[in-house]
C-alpha cells in the first residue's frame, strides 16, 4: 500500500471482463428481486389482501445492506453469498408465511433464481449446492402442503390466487429470460473483443515472425521458432561469397548520414533481391561489406552457379543504377567453396554467423580483388570452369595459409561476346590441360 500523508491509499483490483460481467448480472438480478417485492407488496394491498410484511421488508433491508457493504468494501463474494442466499430462503419463507404452495400462487418459485444466479455469477460447480437445496426446500414445501396445508385459512380467494399464479410465472420467466440474455449479450461482445484482440496478437506474430526470418535463414528461424537450444551445424560444402564497397569510407565523407545510409540501403536493398532470386541465403552486412551463402539448404543443387550469377549481376546492378553511377560507386567480390561451421550466437540481438577456412579464403580473396572483379578460389572455379570464363590463375600469399591460388571471373559462357570487365578475354581451359589461347 502506498502512504501520502496521513491517508493510506489502497491498490485498484483490476477485474477481468468475466468478472465484472458476473458482478453486473449479480446486482441485476437483485434489483428485480428487490423491485419484485415492492411491486408484489403493492398489488397485495390494493387488493385488499392484508398479511405480515416482515418477510419482504427484511428481504428489502437485508438486500439492500449488503450492496451498501459492497459499494463500501468491493467484497464480491459477501454479497454473492447473501444475495443468492435471499434469492433461496424468501420465497419459500413467503410462501409458508401465507399458508402452502397454492394460496401463495406458487411464489417459491422465485427461489429458482439461486441455483440459476449462482450458475451464472460463480459458475456450473458452484451452483450446484444451491440447485440441491433448492430442490431440498421444494420437497420440503410439498411435503408441508400434503400433510400440513391450510389454505383455506388465509381467505384469498381462487380467482386471486389463479391471477397470481400468473404473475409470478411470468415475472420468474422475465427475470430469467433478461438475466440470460444479458448474460449471453455480454459475452457476445466479451468474445468479439477477445477475437479482436486475438486478431491484433496474430499480427503482431506475423510481424515478430517477418523479422525474424528476414534475419535469419528460413530453417534457422523455425528451429528457433521450436525453442531449439544451441544452434550448432556442420556443413561440408558450401559457398561464401564477400562483396565489398570500392572506396566508400572516402565517399562518406562526403555525404550527410542520410545520404550514406540512403546509398548504402540501395546497394543491399537491390543485393538482397538477388539474392532472393537465386534462392541464397544473406547472412549479415559489415559496414560497407555484404556476406552472402549458398548451399545451406540442399533445395537448390547448383548454389555454386547461382552464386556466380549473383556475383555477375551484383558487378550490373552497381554499374547500372543512377545513383551508384552518380557516386562512381564499384565492388570487389570474393568467392570461396568449403566446409564451414554455421550457428546463432547471442541471446540479444542474435545473429547467424559462419566460420571456418572458407568464410576466410572469401573475405581475402574479396581484399585482393580490384574494382569490378570477381576472384574465386581453385574449388570454386573447377566447379564453374565450363560455363564461366576465367582469366589464368593468379598466385596469391594468404596469411596463415601460404600460397593460394585465385581465379578472376569474367562472365558467363553465354556472355563472352562482353565480358563484364576486362580487355583481355580468356577461352575455357582445353581437356588435355593445355593452357587457353587469348581471345
Amino acid at each position: 500500500m502506498q502512504h501520502i500523508g496521513s491517508k493510506e491509499i489502497k491498490p485498484e483490483i483490476m477485474d477481468t471482463q468475466e468478472e465484472k460481467l458476473r458482478k453486473s448480472l449479480l446486482i441485476f438480478a437483485a434489483a428485480f428481486m428487490t423491485l419484485g417485492v415492492m411491486l408484489w407488496l403493492a398489488i397485495y394491498w390494493l387488493m385488499g389482501l392484508n398479511f405480515s410484511s416482515n418477510v419482504p421488508l427484511g428481504y428489502q433491508a437485508i438486500s439492500v445492506t449488503s450492496l451498501v457493504y459492497y459499494m463500501r468494501t468491493r467484497n464480491f463474494e459477501v454479497l454473492r453469498f447473501v444475495q443468492l442466499t435471499l434469492f433461496l430462503f424468501a420465497p419459500f419463507v413467503m410462501q409458508w408465511s401465507i399458508g402452502s404452495s397454492i394460496t401463495s400462487s406458487g411464489v417459491a418459485l422465485w427461489a429458482l433464481l439461486a441455483p440459476i444466479g449462482a450458475l451464472v455469477v460463480s459458475g456450473w460447480r458452484d451452483s450446484i449446492p444451491w440447485f440441491v437445496a433448492y430442490m431440498v426446500l421444494t420437497a420440503v414445501s410439498g411435503f408441508f402442503d400434503f400433510y400440513l396445508g391450510t389454505g383455506a385459512t388465509t381467505g384469498i380467494p381462487m380467482n386471486t390466487i389463479g391471477v397470481f399464479f400468473a404473475l409470478n410465472f411470468a415475472a420468474m420467466s422475465s427475470i430469467l429470460y433478461f438475466l440470460v440474455r444479458y448474460f449471453v449479450i455480454e459475452t457476445e461482445k466479451i468474445k468479439t473483443q477477445l477475437d479482436q484482440q486475438h486478431a491484433l496478437l496474430a499480427e503482431e506474430q506475423k510481424k515478430s515472425e517477418r523479422v525474424l526470418f528476414n534475419v535469419l535463414p528460413s530453417n534457422i528461424a523455425e528451429r528457433l521458432k521450436n525453442n531449439q537450444g544451441l544452434i550448432a551445424d556442420g556443413y561440408a560444402d558450401v559457398t561464401v561469397m564477400f562483396a565489398d564497397l570500392v572506396n566508400f569510407t572516402q565517399l562518406t565523407e562526403q555525404m550527410s548520414p542520410e545520404q550514406m545510409v540512403g546509398l548504402l540501403n540501395t546497394v543491399f536493398s537491390g543485393f538482397d533481391e538477388l539474392s532472393e532470386k537465386y534462392g541464397l541465403e544473406k547472412i549479415k552486412t559489415i559496414g560497407d561489406a555484404y556476406m552472402v551463402v549458398g548451399g545451406l539448404s540442399r533445395e537448390r543443387p547448383d548454389y555454386v552457379e547461382d552464386m556466380a550469377n549473383m556475383a555477375i549481376e551484383m558487378l550490373e546492378f552497381v554499374a547500372r543504377h543512377p545513383a551508384l553511377v552518380k557516386r562512381n560507386l564499384g565492388i570487389h567480390i570474393g568467392i570461396a567453396t568449403g566446409p564451414v561451421v554455421a550457428g546463432v550466437i547471442g541471446t540479444k540481438r542474435f545473429i547467424y554467423d559462419l566460420w571456418g577456412d572458407t568464410v576466410n579464403i572469401a573475405s581475402r580473396l574479396t581484399d585482393d580483388a580490384k574494382a569490378g572483379h570477381i576472384l574465386t578460389d581453385k574449388l570454386t572455379y573447377n566447379r564453374l570452369r565450363f560455363g564461366y570464363l576465367f582469366e589464368p590463375p593468379n598466385i596469391l600469399n594468404v596469411k596463415g595459409k601460404g600460397e593460394m591460388t585465385s581465379y578472376r571471373m569474367l562472365g558467363r559462357v553465354t556472355h563472352a561476346v562482353e565480358p563484364v570487365v576486362g580487355s583481355n578475354v580468356y577461352r575455357l581451359p582445353a581437356a588435355d590441360g593445355t593452357s587457353p589461347a587469348s581471345a
